[in-house]
Protein backbone atom coordinates (compact mmCIF):
# COMPACT_ATOMS: atom_id res chain seq x y z
CA UNK A 1 0.00 0.00 0.00
CA UNK A 2 1.44 3.39 -1.01
CA UNK A 3 1.65 6.19 1.53
CA UNK A 4 1.43 9.73 0.23
CA UNK A 5 4.30 12.14 0.80
CA UNK A 6 1.95 14.52 2.63
CA UNK A 7 0.91 11.77 5.06
CA UNK A 8 4.56 10.89 5.78
CA UNK A 9 5.38 14.55 6.49
CA UNK A 10 2.37 14.78 8.83
CA UNK A 11 3.46 11.72 10.84
CA UNK A 12 7.03 13.04 11.10
CA UNK A 13 5.70 16.35 12.37
CA UNK A 14 3.64 14.69 15.10
CA UNK A 15 6.64 12.65 16.26
CA UNK A 16 8.87 15.73 16.37
CA UNK A 17 6.34 17.69 18.42
CA UNK A 18 6.02 14.78 20.87
CA UNK A 19 9.80 14.59 21.32
CA UNK A 20 10.10 18.31 21.96
CA UNK A 21 7.25 18.19 24.47
CA UNK A 22 8.87 15.34 26.39
CA UNK A 23 12.21 17.15 26.66
CA UNK A 24 10.53 20.33 27.84
CA UNK A 25 9.12 18.56 30.90
CA UNK A 26 12.60 18.02 32.37
CA UNK A 27 13.84 21.60 32.09
CA UNK A 28 12.24 24.54 33.81
CA UNK A 29 10.61 26.91 31.35
CA UNK A 30 12.72 30.08 31.48
CA UNK A 31 9.90 32.21 30.14
CA UNK A 32 7.15 30.77 32.33
CA UNK A 33 4.04 28.87 31.30
CA UNK A 34 1.22 30.74 29.62
CA UNK A 35 -2.11 28.99 29.13
CA UNK A 36 -5.02 30.30 27.08
CA UNK A 37 -7.16 30.20 30.20
CA UNK A 38 -5.11 31.50 33.12
CA UNK A 39 -5.91 29.79 36.41
CA UNK A 40 -6.29 31.74 39.62
CA UNK A 41 -2.84 32.25 41.21
CA UNK A 42 -2.14 30.37 44.42
CA UNK A 43 -2.01 32.35 47.65
CA UNK A 44 1.51 33.35 48.69
CA UNK A 45 3.07 33.73 52.11
CA UNK A 46 4.87 36.78 53.51
CA UNK A 47 8.10 35.30 52.12
CA UNK A 48 7.01 36.44 48.64
CA UNK A 49 8.82 39.70 49.31
CA UNK A 50 12.11 37.88 48.73
CA UNK A 51 11.13 36.79 45.20
CA UNK A 52 13.30 39.31 43.38
CA UNK A 53 16.46 39.31 41.29
CA UNK A 54 17.59 35.87 40.15
CA UNK A 55 14.95 34.22 42.38
CA UNK A 56 12.07 36.34 41.05
CA UNK A 57 10.19 33.15 40.02
CA UNK A 58 10.35 31.78 43.56
CA UNK A 59 7.06 30.28 44.76
CA UNK A 60 6.15 30.90 48.40
CA UNK A 61 2.95 28.98 49.20
CA UNK A 62 0.70 30.28 51.95
CA UNK A 63 -0.45 26.73 52.68
CA UNK A 64 2.35 24.95 54.53
CA UNK A 65 2.91 21.32 53.57
CA UNK A 66 5.44 18.98 55.13
CA UNK A 67 8.04 17.67 52.68
CA UNK A 68 7.52 14.03 51.61
CA UNK A 69 9.36 11.31 53.49
CA UNK A 70 10.80 9.84 50.31
CA UNK A 71 13.96 7.74 50.84
CA UNK A 72 17.15 8.66 48.96
CA UNK A 73 20.80 7.72 49.61
CA UNK A 74 23.92 9.22 51.10
CA UNK A 75 27.27 9.07 49.33
CA UNK A 76 27.95 5.75 51.08
CA UNK A 77 24.61 4.27 50.05
CA UNK A 78 22.85 4.62 53.41
CA UNK A 79 19.12 5.48 53.27
CA UNK A 80 18.06 8.93 54.44
CA UNK A 81 15.00 11.20 54.30
CA UNK A 82 14.30 14.92 54.41
CA UNK A 83 12.83 14.49 57.88
CA UNK A 84 16.31 13.51 59.11
CA UNK A 85 17.29 17.18 58.82
CA UNK A 86 14.50 18.60 61.01
CA UNK A 87 15.62 21.45 63.24
CA UNK A 88 17.56 23.13 60.42
CA UNK A 89 16.69 25.27 57.43
CA UNK A 90 17.28 22.98 54.44
CA UNK A 91 18.03 24.07 50.88
CA UNK A 92 17.18 21.00 48.77
CA UNK A 93 18.57 21.13 45.23
CA UNK A 94 17.69 18.43 42.69
CA UNK A 95 20.26 18.15 39.92
CA UNK A 96 21.72 15.89 37.24
CA UNK A 97 24.83 15.81 35.06
CA UNK A 98 22.69 16.01 31.91
CA UNK A 99 21.09 19.24 33.16
CA UNK A 100 23.34 22.15 32.10
CA UNK A 101 21.58 24.80 34.30
CA UNK A 102 21.99 22.45 37.28
CA UNK A 103 25.76 22.41 36.82
CA UNK A 104 25.91 26.16 36.19
CA UNK A 105 24.24 27.09 39.49
CA UNK A 106 26.10 24.52 41.62
CA UNK A 107 29.01 26.86 42.56
CA UNK A 108 26.48 29.31 44.02
CA UNK A 109 25.09 26.54 46.22
CA UNK A 110 28.63 25.68 47.30
CA UNK A 111 29.22 29.32 48.23
CA UNK A 112 25.94 29.37 50.14
CA UNK A 113 27.09 26.34 52.14
CA UNK A 114 30.38 28.10 52.93
CA UNK A 115 28.62 31.32 53.99
CA UNK A 116 26.35 29.45 56.43
CA UNK A 117 28.85 27.04 57.93
CA UNK A 118 28.32 26.76 61.69
CA UNK A 119 24.68 27.85 61.41
CA UNK A 120 21.47 25.82 61.32
CA UNK A 121 21.43 25.63 57.52
CA UNK A 122 21.94 22.53 55.38
CA UNK A 123 22.56 22.78 51.64
CA UNK A 124 21.38 19.41 50.33
CA UNK A 125 22.12 18.66 46.67
CA UNK A 126 20.45 15.43 45.55
CA UNK A 127 21.63 13.95 42.26
CA UNK A 128 19.07 12.12 40.11
CA UNK A 129 21.33 10.49 37.53
CA UNK A 130 20.98 6.77 36.85
CA UNK A 131 23.23 4.35 38.71
CA UNK A 132 25.99 4.13 36.11
CA UNK A 133 26.35 7.94 36.02
CA UNK A 134 26.74 8.43 39.77
CA UNK A 135 30.55 8.23 39.51
CA UNK A 136 30.54 11.28 37.22
CA UNK A 137 28.25 13.07 39.67
CA UNK A 138 30.68 12.34 42.52
CA UNK A 139 33.59 13.79 40.56
CA UNK A 140 31.58 16.92 39.77
CA UNK A 141 30.30 17.54 43.30
CA UNK A 142 33.80 17.08 44.73
CA UNK A 143 34.91 20.13 42.75
CA UNK A 144 32.14 22.10 44.48
CA UNK A 145 33.26 21.75 48.09
CA UNK A 146 31.91 21.61 50.74
CA UNK A 147 28.76 20.17 49.13
CA UNK A 148 27.95 16.52 49.95
CA UNK A 149 26.59 13.96 47.51
CA UNK A 150 23.13 12.46 47.91
CA UNK A 151 21.41 10.51 45.17
CA UNK A 152 18.04 9.32 43.94
CA UNK A 153 18.82 7.01 41.02
CA UNK A 154 15.10 6.31 40.54
CA UNK A 155 14.55 9.96 39.52
CA UNK A 156 11.38 10.02 41.63
CA UNK A 157 11.96 12.76 44.19
CA UNK A 158 11.69 15.59 41.60
CA UNK A 159 8.10 14.46 40.97
CA UNK A 160 7.30 14.26 44.69
CA UNK A 161 8.14 17.95 45.16
CA UNK A 162 6.31 21.04 43.82
CA UNK A 163 8.34 21.31 40.59
CA UNK A 164 6.83 18.01 39.38
CA UNK A 165 9.92 16.86 37.51
CA UNK A 166 11.32 20.17 36.32
CA UNK A 167 15.07 20.59 36.53
CA UNK A 168 16.87 22.18 38.25
CA UNK A 169 14.49 22.33 41.19
CA UNK A 170 15.25 23.94 44.55
CA UNK A 171 13.00 23.59 47.58
CA UNK A 172 13.58 25.37 50.90
CA UNK A 173 12.32 23.79 54.10
CA UNK A 174 11.93 25.42 57.48
CA UNK A 175 13.09 23.89 60.77
CA UNK A 176 9.85 21.91 60.98
CA UNK A 177 10.38 20.30 57.59
CA UNK A 178 7.68 22.30 55.83
CA UNK A 179 8.02 23.54 52.25
CA UNK A 180 8.29 27.32 52.51
CA UNK A 181 9.64 28.16 49.06
CA UNK A 182 10.44 26.43 45.80
CA UNK A 183 11.77 27.36 42.42
CA UNK A 184 12.26 25.57 39.11
CA UNK A 185 15.15 26.93 37.09
CA UNK A 186 18.66 28.26 37.52
CA UNK A 187 19.40 30.90 40.16
CA UNK A 188 22.19 32.53 42.13
CA UNK A 189 21.69 30.90 45.52
CA UNK A 190 24.57 32.84 47.07
CA UNK A 191 22.98 36.18 46.16
CA UNK A 192 21.49 38.68 48.63
CA UNK A 193 17.88 37.76 47.85
CA UNK A 194 18.41 34.06 48.64
CA UNK A 195 20.34 34.89 51.80
CA UNK A 196 17.64 37.26 53.00
CA UNK A 197 15.09 34.46 52.59
CA UNK A 198 17.21 31.99 54.53
CA UNK A 199 17.91 34.55 57.27
CA UNK A 200 14.16 35.12 57.65
CA UNK A 201 13.60 31.38 58.13
CA UNK A 202 16.47 31.15 60.60
CA UNK A 203 14.88 33.93 62.63
CA UNK A 204 11.63 31.97 63.04
CA UNK A 205 11.05 29.94 66.22
CA UNK A 206 12.33 26.36 66.05
CA UNK A 207 8.89 24.94 66.94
Amino acid sequence: MKVSKAAMIGVAGVLLIGAIGGAALLYANRGGNHSAQASEPAAKSELARFATGTIARLETPAELVTAPDYVFKTRDGAPTKLSDFRGKVVVVNLWAMWCAPCRTEMPTLAQLAVDYQGKDVVVLPINVDVEDKVADAKSFIDVNEPLPLYSDTKFQLPFELPGKGKMPQTVILDRQGRIRANMSGEANWAGPEAKALIDALLAEPAT
